[in-house]
């Protein structure tokens, strides 16, 4: 047992070396890839719908929910970034059960990556949804004093991602390690469980967590237009209250 992916060397050639991590993320791309198409390359509008289908559809149907909680009101936008964010991260932890297997969500090279993908990803969604114009000016709200202060926010949580990821899922691998050299026959089958079910909550905070920083760099266009709308319908009844 290795407390990180990065542990595991299979060869190296110069300055290039190939670990676990990179091994395992290829597995987990490839098996992704693999049941995505075995899905959807039969989808059935009504009748004779695959089993894939039918929880393919379910999960959509949830993420899109949770994406409406949490502040996105066009979520289908989101739901191919956060989504993937989600699989990728479940998966990862969810393989834990095949014994050769090290979760590379233990490498903190693979979770500063994913934090990463966020860290572009927030800016990208409110330029497309603001203009750069109005984007840019989101970071001098409520006052241009807090121009550098919102500058070093977007970059304390895109490390506080990383590592928050890096530190659960290694502590989760250091206790089972410790648990499985104190007592090898009891304790593995309900810290595979534990670990399962750890690994699927941190999939779903890490999810929500950039769902809120996206939903945050999106939501005051959403508040102008329902400021606007409002004001529309204030209008409207002024203008009937007078005939």
């Amino acid at each position: 047992m290795h407390l990180s992916s990065d542990e595991i060397v299979f060869t190296s050639w110069k300055w290039i070396t190939l670990n676990a991590t990179i091994v395992y993320t290829w597995v987990i791309i490839t098996v992704l890839v693999i049941l995505s198409y075995s899905v959807t390359s039969h989808l059935k509008q009504f009748s004779h719908r695959t089993r894939g289908q039918n929880f393919l559809e379910m999960l959509i149907l949830l993420i899109e929910t949770q994406l409406k909680e949490a502040g996105l009101q066009s979520s289908r936008t989101y739901i191919p970034f956060i989504g993937t964010l989600f699989l990728f991260i479940a998966f990862a932890n969810l393989l834990t059960i095949v014994p050769i297997y090290e979760p590379p969500t233990s490498s903190l090279s693979t979770t500063a990556v994913l934090a990463l993908s966020i860290f572009f990803a927030v800016p990208y969604f409110g330029i497309r949804r603001k203009g750069f114009v109005g984007y840019l000016k989101t970071y001098l709200e409520p006052t241009f004093i807090m121009l550098p202060f919102n500058i070093i926010s977007e970059l304390t949580r895109t490390l506080a991602l990383a590592v928050r990821l890096f530190g659960n899922m290694m502590s989760g691998v250091m206790i089972l390690a410790i648990l499985l050299s104190i007592a090898p026959i009891f304790f593995p089958i309900m810290m595979i469980a534990l670990g399962l079910l750890t690994g699927m909550v941190q999939a779903y905070i890490f999810s929500i967590l950039a769902t809120v920083f996206i939903a945050a760099a999106v939501q005051i266009d959403n508040e102008k237009r329902e400021n606007h709308s409002n004001d529309k319908s204030n209008n409207s009844l002024h203008v009937a209250d007078s005939q």
